[in-house]
């Protein structure tokens, strides 16, 4: 992980939606700051710098934060981001120190292509791990490059950084490269299960229902002939 990047904040002495609204329309983020049995510590942020730093910080991102004056390294535990505009409403952070050492969930990212007619599923995309707080790992990356039908990779085969412990079960499995199914199988498959749960498909409609065709027309009714 990078030095984290400073960002000074201004104190936070208004609450309420009312006051948060006023806040992003200035382009700043509310933020609170929460850990070491201290009572919490409501900030602003400045909108695009946090934005960046928190997008180049990964899910573990941590910022220097200038309150006062005082610098505190801050550990991003939770980003809520509006749906629509996909701004940042609001984030929380933990206060760490330096040295100190942190849970944190990791996330996988899978490279390469693996062998033909293979299928590959990344069965956890995040993993638990203990590391310090300036060196939380962005990602633990694996590859599958050429990788044939029944490779799996569990978590103990990561790479960890030095000084990163393996929190999650050894065994967890992480990628698994099953054989690729074809259409025909699926739809076998889908065939197989629905059967098994008692589900019936109607059979197509009559072309026409009973009794919607016209009575045929009797002998000699409607004839003129005496």
């Amino acid at each position: 992980m990078s030095a984290p990047e400073k960002i000074t904040t201004e104190a936070r002495t208004e609450f309420g939606k009312g006051a948060a609204r006023r806040i992003r329309r200035e382009d700043k983020i509310p933020a609170v700051i929460y850990g070491h049995g201290n009572d919490p510590v409501h900030v602003i942020l400045p909108g695009h710098q946090t934005m960046m730093a928190l997008k180049h910080g990964g899910a573990n991102a941590l910022l220097a934060l200038d309150i006062e004056g005082s610098e505190q390294l801050a550990l991003t535990k939770d980003v809520q981001i509006d749906p629509i505009r996909r701004v940042i409403e609001h984030v929380d952070f933990v206060a760490v120190r330096r040295g100190e050492k942190v849970t944190v969930d990791v996330p996988v990212h899978v490279t390469g292509d693996a062998a033909p007619d293979t299928l590959v599923v990344t069965e956890n995309a995040v993993v638990s791990v203990e590391a310090e707080a300036t060196h939380i790992p962005e990602f633990f990356e694996v590859s599958v490059q050429d990788a044939p039908i029944g490779t799996q990779i569990h978590a103990k085969d990561l790479d960890l950084p030095s000084g990163t412990t393996l929190l999650a079960d050894e065994e967890l499995l992480i990628v698994n490269v099953t054989e690729q199914i074809s259409a025909e199988a699926l739809e076998a498959e889908l065939e197989e299960a629905e059967a098994e749960a008692g589900i019936e498909h109607d059979a197509p409609e009559a072309e026409a229902a009973e009794g919607d065709e016209a009575p045929a027309e009797d002998a000699g009714e409607g004839s003129d002939s005496e």
